[in-house]
């Protein structure tokens, strides 16, 4: 049985147990029972209205510090198929005097964690306000969690709730709760330096690989192909991501190493024959054609050994991105490398002799 079939199992027996309201998946007591609704997972975006706690979207600001912000452009695949952000974390969301306004305000709609939601004041007002208990899965656990009083309107802090990268992750489903201004709360998957790197790392935005080729329209069978991109094509790309209302900061910078050729054929050979071409010293990669050197070894390239047939091969052209990162507190390290791959066409003729 599968997590979501086992949670709504437990929804289930416990439906039959108290008189509780379940919202969007979340519980709470004096509720009638005859307004219950199944378990359901809100789409990961929300409206103006209400927007402090419409939706659970990240509250992280990302900007881009360096490298090109013009032309085509695509994000990074890992070359670790294993790794990948954090599913979730918890964030701050609102001070006591918003969550004052919102509860007695209009139709108190909004999540309460990633994966559940209230609707209606008494249900907001009961537990933020009166002190009442609320009732949540956590964990394959029904969690009591206990109310507050009047908001805690004089204290200085903010609600947090959890915020779900992955709309499959429920595990920061914790009913948004207080944590003094200034800090961290302790609990499992508290966001980190190292998250906000994570985060940025899947915001790096870098140019087209698109690459220079010599001869340009067609290539010829057992005569090499020039490759190469011009320096200044990539720089490095940094991307800053900062969590408001707390110090967490990090920078995730992608720095270019190297072009990988990928001749969509297994009848070529490249050059070298790894297919991974250094970037030089000045940013570029390979060397530009020259005239009267097509029959020598380019540095960077392919020699295609069968013609094509109507249907050009796939000619593939991936840089890979070294990505490392610093944050607050001194924190820092790498992270895995990342990869972004554009295709291009490539026929190749048949001539047993040419003039270039």
């Amino acid at each position: 049985m599968t997590s979501s079939a086992r949670r709504a199992a437990g929804w289930g027996a416990t439906m039959g147990a108290a008189a509780v309201l379940w919202t969007g998946g979340t519980a709470h007591a004096d509720a009638p029972t005859g307004d219950t609704t199944a378990p359901s997972t809100p789409p990961p975006s929300g409206g103006a209205n209400n927007q402090e706690v419409s939706a659970a979207v990240s509250r992280i600001r990302v900007t881009q510090e360096g490298g090109s912000t013009g032309g085509k452009q695509g994000t990074l695949s890992s070359t670790d198929v294993t790794w990948e952000p954090p599913p979730c974390w918890y964030e701050p969301v609102m001070t006591p005097e918003q969550l004052k306004k919102f509860s007695e305000s209009g139709d108190a709609l909004g999540q309460v964690s990633p994966h559940a939601s209230w609707g209606g004041q008494k249900l907001w007002t009961d537990h933020y306000r009166d002190g009442k208990d609320a009732y949540n899965y956590e964990d394959e656990s029904l969690v009591t969690r206990k109310g507050y009083k009047n908001y805690n309107l004089g204290k200085d802090g903010y609600f947090w709730r959890g915020v779900a990268r992955d709309q499959d992750s429920y595990d920061c489903e914790r009913v948004m709760f207080w944590q003094d201004a200034g800090e961290i709360p302790e609990v499992p998957n508290a966001p980190t330096a190292e998250t906000l790197a994570d985060y940025a790392y899947d915001k790096v935005k870098v140019p087209d690989t698109k690459v220079e080729l010599k001869p340009e329209a067609k290539s010829t069978v057992n005569l090499p192909t020039w490759v190469w991109l011009d320096k200044g094509t990539f720089k490095d790309v940094k991307v800053r991501a900062e969590l408001p209302n707390t110090d967490l900061w990090a920078e995730t910078t992608a720095k270019p190493v190297a072009l990988h050729l990928d001749p969509g054929t297994e009848d070529a050979e490249v050059f070298p024959a790894s297919g991974d071409c250094e970037i030089n010293d000045d940013g570029s990669i390979g060397t530009p054609y020259i005239k009267g050197s097509a029959d020598k070894t380019p540095p960077c390239g392919i020699r295609y050994l069968h013609a094509t047939d109507g249907t050009p091969y796939q000619l593939s052209a991936g840089i890979t991105w070294q990505i490392t990162w610093q944050g607050s507190n001194g924190t820092g390290g790498d992270l895995p490398d990342g990869t972004f791959e554009t295709t291009q066409d490539m026929n190749v003729q048949e001539i047993q002799s040419i003039n270039r």
